[in-house]
């Protein structure tokens, strides 16, 4: 903490020294990224600004932005009940949890019949789910593309009050959710790559080891071809130090945002795992 008013003077001179390197704060992840033209761009880079600045820091590879949602849809109630001298809480609903179409995004709606959920009481439940979604089930990541619908449930007219039913949502949606088949999704980027020929077995063979999918090549003149592809975003941290010695500091690429999907089983596992390590 101690260090952090000293980083932003650092960071914004060495910016202003070196036009190659790019510094921004990841809104998702809160992840404080610093981009070069490689790993040894980086490193004098921080071992420049240890020796003027005295900030020694630490550094990891960017944490990936993944998405949970879930395959088929399920039912589940969550009952909030606390009695401890005076007033109690109790919050109780029944929610059906359903998965939308790519891109949908989530919604909420509400068939409450007969008043089992009185209507002061609905605005909470829909704040429950919104920030239960947001906070993420499997791994801690957003659960995106959920259609909620709060169709049952019951109150008490003494102990219910809006912090009873956001905390019996909160628990209704995590059990339903892990009852849907939740999957992790992530990032998938178009990257397209120019080099040499000569070097495109190479560049086209370690595109497949990174679970890219290969979406065409043409040549551009000069002994030069191009190759557009999607690759996991996971796989391309590093891309440019592996791509450098592939092609004798030949080769180029670019890259873009374009879409999520499903993540290998057997990867996702892995995430699911080291996310359930940090919560112990």
């Amino acid at each position: 903490r101690a260090d952090e008013d000293k980083l932003g003077t650092a960071i914004s001179k060495t910016l202003d020294e070196d036009r190659g390197l790019t510094f921004e704060k990841n809104p998702e992840t809160h992840d404080n990224v610093l981009s070069g033209m490689g790993d040894l761009h980086i490193d004098i880079v921080l071992a420049r600004m240890k020796e003027r600045y005295g900030i020694d820091l630490e550094t990891r590879t960017p944490q990936v932005p993944y998405r949970e949602t879930i395959r088929k849809t399920a039912e589940a109630q969550g009952k909030h009940k606390k009695q401890s001298g005076g007033h109690g809480q109790y919050g109780h609903v029944w929610l059906e949890i359903s998965p939308q179409g790519a891109g949908e995004g989530n919604a909420f709606t509400e068939t409450i019949f007969g008043g089992s959920v009185p209507r002061q009481y609905v605005p909470a439940v829909e704040k429950g789910t919104a920030e239960t979604l947001a906070g993420g089930v499997l791994a801690g990541y957003p659960v995106v593309d959920v259609k909620v619908n709060l169709y049952d449930g019951s109150y008490h007219t003494v102990d219910s009050s809006e912090a009873a039913f956001k905390a019996a949502t909160a628990l209704a949606l995590r059990k339903g959710i892990k009852e849907a088949e939740p999957v992790l999704l992530e990032p998938i980027y178009n990257i397209s790559i120019s080099a040499p020929e000569y070097f495109m077995g190479e560049v086209m063979g370690q595109l497949n080891a990174k679970r890219a999918r290969i979406l065409g090549m043409e040549s551009q003149g000069r002994d030069i071809s191009e190759v557009k592809a999607q690759i996991p975003a996971t796989e391309l941290y590093k891309y440019a130090t592996d791509l450098r010695a592939q092609t004798k500091g030949r080769g180029v690429f670019t890259t873009e945002f374009s879409h999520y999907e499903e993540m290998p089983p057997k990867m996702a596992e892995k995430v699911i795992a080291a996310y359930q390590e940090t919560r112990k």
